[in-house]
This record gives structure tokens, sequence and C-alpha cells, in this order.
């Protein structure tokens, strides 16, 4: 026994039929990890979708016009929310097909294999380790700013942070959605807000401050760092869409996922588009780039700049907070369904996998909460690990659109409730932005790069010495997969 809980029920090298490893033992393994189904519908999972972005429509995109300036990074968010959009359609059709916790990692396990399973897998969960850790520095500086509670350090209340959302969530699923909900309800409420004010200051010959590096090559007022400029903004022009691709996580606790999943990540993809263009506009606009770029909070910084807070600034400020918190609390959730799935099939240590008398998997919230608290404490640097994050993001996106394009060709009569619009040409470009993406991390932070390559690098090295010689056949993606062997083998026969 690997880890002490369970018998292990190992996966053979050819995938046994649907229910091979059911009964007994494998009745057991699976009840011992099961999840509360049907407690979210389309409205709890629009929310969840808007939760795990909206802080970024507060904070990290205008970092982006230091790198593009506003026609940079105007052209790079357009680009990335085109990938977004492609791969949002792309990722709706697989999660209709299968829906299970696993999510993007379900998606290429029976599209392109363990190995392509466990590589999205990992990237997924170092985008969704690292992201909270980094929220929970932001949400202590801000704090901190804010000069609330007295504080003069942040880590009480990162800290803080780790224990009370990590505990609303053990609590249930149903109360943490419902939570998460009302929190990015005020988070929208304050940008749409926001953006009213911002305009009645509006004036186009701010967008475009930023001097131009005679340097670099196609720079002019509106491109200032070049041609080059627009490539290194791809990273900041996916702040206002990173982590919309978590929604199929909460696949097997959704009523009627099939329906409900792509209804939510369709409505969840048109308010975000809304709030980057709302906010991209107004807070250039309102004081002009060159201001707002290196900004910690651009959003106060639009409406107050050098005077004095204004009652409108105020409001913004402590909004802030709660889009922080929204997606703070979301990308726990995302997270700890993304550990349970790889645990559950023996990817990782199957005891993370296990759940509680409310369903919740405890010790997938509460290991991820420690690391998360750890690297926060211990190193301080939210933008380290968010360009970390990132780069783990980059690399889920590529396979999960490279798996919509395999079990299109492959699997062309498979059962598909709701079909991509475009089919795989909406998926080759979401795979052809998302590489371009990728390539793009190493212009911004080559050392947050190579970071996640040695965590990766790791990973699999767990993987192929020890785990993928103990998976379990029983948990429902390696099912999915097995049934797709089966009926593969009997068309060849």
């Amino acid at each position: 026994m690997a880890d002490g809980t369970d018998s292990p029920i190992a996966a053979p090298s050819a995938p046994p039929p649907p229910g091979a490893a059911d009964g007994g033992d494998g009745d057991s393994y699976l009840r011992r990890r099961t999840l509360r189904q049907g407690s979210a519908g389309w409205l709890l999972l629009t929310g969840l979708g808007v939760a795990y972005v909206v802080s970024g429509d507060f904070s990290g995109w205008n970092f982006g016009l230091a790198e593009g300036g506003f026609g940079g990074l105007a052209i790079a968010a357009l680009l990335m929310g085109a990938m977004y959009a492609c791969m949002v359609f792309a990722l709706a059709e697989l999660a209709a097909v299968l829906p299970t916790a696993g999510g993007g990692y379900g998606f290429a396990r029976r599209a392109l294999g363990t190995w392509g399973g466990f590589l999205t897998g990992t990237a997924i969960l170092i985008e969704y380790v690292l992201a909270p850790a980094a929220i929970s520095i932001f949400i202590g500086d801000y704090v901190e700013s804010l000069g609330l509670f007295g504080l003069e350090s942040g880590w009480p209340l990162q800290l803080a942070c780790f224990a009370v959302f990590t505990g609303i969530h053990l609590w249930g699923v149903g109360e943490a959605l419902r939570f998460s909900f009302v929190v990015t309800g005020i988070a929208v409420a304050a940008l749409l807000i926001f953006a009213v004010g911002a305009f009645t200051e509006f004036d186009a010959s701010g967008l475009n401050d930023i001097p131009a590096d005679p340097e670099a090559f196609g720079s002019n007022s509106w491109l200032p760092y070049g041609l080059l400029g627009i490539w290194a903004a791809f990273p900041f022009g996916m702040w206002f869409f990173l982590g919309i691709e978590g929604v199929p996580l909460a696949a097997e606790e959704a009523r009627d996922p099939a329906r409900t999943l792509p209804r939510a990540m369709a409505l969840a993809m048109g308010i975000l588009v809304l709030l980057a263009l709302l906010t991209f506009l107004a807070a250039t606009g309102a004081r002009g780039s060159a201001a707002v770029q290196d900004a910690g909070n651009p959003l106060v910084e639009a409406l107050q700049g050098d005077g004095e807070p204004t009652a409108l600034s105020r409001f913004v400020n402590y909004a802030g907070l709660a889009g922080l918190v929204a997606s703070f609390f979301s990308l726990v959730y995302a997270g700890s369904r993304q550990l349970f799935a790889l645990s559950r099939a023996g990817y990782l240590p199957r005891f993370l996998s296990l759940t509680s008398r409310r369903k919740a998997p405890y010790l997938g919230l509460l290991v991820p909460a420690a690391i998360g608290f750890s690297l926060a404490a211990a190193t301080g640097d939210g933008a380290r690990m968010l360009n970390v994050a990132v780069f783990g993001a980059t690399i889920s996106y590529a396979l999960m659109s490279l798996s919509h394009i395999v079990l299109r060709r492959r699997e062309p009569d498979l059962p598909r409730p709701y079909r991509t619009p475009g089919g795989i040409a909406t998926s080759s470009v979401a795979f052809a932005l998302a590489c371009s993406a990728l390539v793009a991390t190493f212009l911004v932070d080559k050392n947050a790069a190579f970071i996640a390559l040695g965590v990766y690098g790791v990973a699999l090295a767990y993987f192929a010495f020890y785990s993928r010689h103990r998976l379990v056949a029983a948990a429902p993606e390696e099912e999915f997969a097995a049934l797709a062997a089966a009926e593969a083998e009997l068309r060849r026969d």
C-alpha cells in the first residue's frame, strides 16, 4: 500500500473495461472520495467563472503598459481575449462530454493518454496553487496600505486568509460558492461604478502618452516599444481572463453539467470581456497610460492621482479588496478540485483525495493552503509567483486545446451535447495563441519560467518513476479512457 489508507487499485498496461476495478475495494475507495453532487446551478457557476478572474481587473494588467504601451497592451488583450474565447468554447464541449472533477486533466487524459493527462494536470495545479499565494500577498499589502487593523506586516493577514477561507470550503461547496458569488457581485458592481466615474475624466490624448523608444522596431506613439512590445504584453493581457478555464473543475458538483457548464462559461466570458473593455479604457483615459503603468492600484490612481482621496476612490479602494478576496477564494476551490482528481486517479498520493462527511476534499484543501501560505510568508514576492502561475497556465491551455483537436479527429462520433462553434478551427486558434503566450512568458520573467520548469521536472520524475505504475482504474477519468480503448478495440475487430 502506497499511502497506508487504501489498497491500491492499479491500472494494468492495457486499460480494463469500465467497471473492472469496481466492487469490493473499488467501491470502498470511491465512496471515501465523493463530492457533493448537484450543489451548483448555472448562476453559481457563472459567478465562479467571474470570481476566478475579477482581481485581475483591479491590478496587474496595467504592468503590460510598461511592456507594450497602450496600443501594444490593447492588441495583446484582444489576442488573448480571442484565445480565451476560443478555448472556452472548446472546453465547454469537452466538459459536456467528460463532466468530471479533473477538468482539463480529464480531457487531456482521454485525448493524449496518461502522460498528456499528467502534464496538463500538473500545469493547472501549478497555476492554482501559486496564484492564491500571490493574491494573499496582495491582500496583505492592500490591508496594510489602507491602515486597517493596525497591521505593519502582511503575513498575519495571509495566514488569516488561508485559515478562514479554507475553513469555509471545508464547511461545504454550496456555502462556499454562495459566499464567492456575493463577494464577486460586490467587486463587479465596484468596477462598473469606477468606469462611470472615470469616464467623466476621459481624455483620449492620455492613452498614448508613453514616450516611444526610437530603438524599438516599429515604435510609434501607440506602440512605444515597437512590435515586440505587443508580444511581451501577452501575459498581462491574460490577466483580464486568467482562471476562467477552471469552471469545468466543478463538473461533479454541478446540476446537469452537460447543460449548465457551457452556459455558465459563455456567460462568464461575456461578462469578463465587458469588464476588461470598460476597465482598460476608463483607467488609461482618466489619468493617462504613463500614470497607471507602474501603479499597484491603477484604478485608485486613475481616480485621484496625486490629489486627496475622494469618496469614489475610497470606495474603489475597498472594493478592490473584495475583488482580491473573490479570486483568492475561488482559486483555492479550483486548486483543491484539481488536486482531488489527480490524487483520486493515483497520479498523486491517493490519501490527498479523501473527502469529509460534508463531501469536501479536506486534505486537498489543507495541503495546498499550507504550501501557499509558506511560499507567501517566506518570499513575499507575489509578482514572481503570479508569473510562475501564468507559465503553468499557458502550458495547460495549449494541451487542453490540443485535446479538443485530437478528440474531434479521433472520436468524431463521440456524443457531444454541446458542440464548439467552428470546431477544430476554433481550438486551433486557441492552441496557436497559447503557444505564443508561453514563449512570451520568457520575455517578461525568465527566472519565473525556469522556476516553473524546475517544478515541472520534479513532478514528471515522480510520475515517470512511481505514480504511473499505480494509477487507479476505478477513477472516472481512467474509466472514460478504458471505455474509449475498449470501443477502439471493438472497431478494429
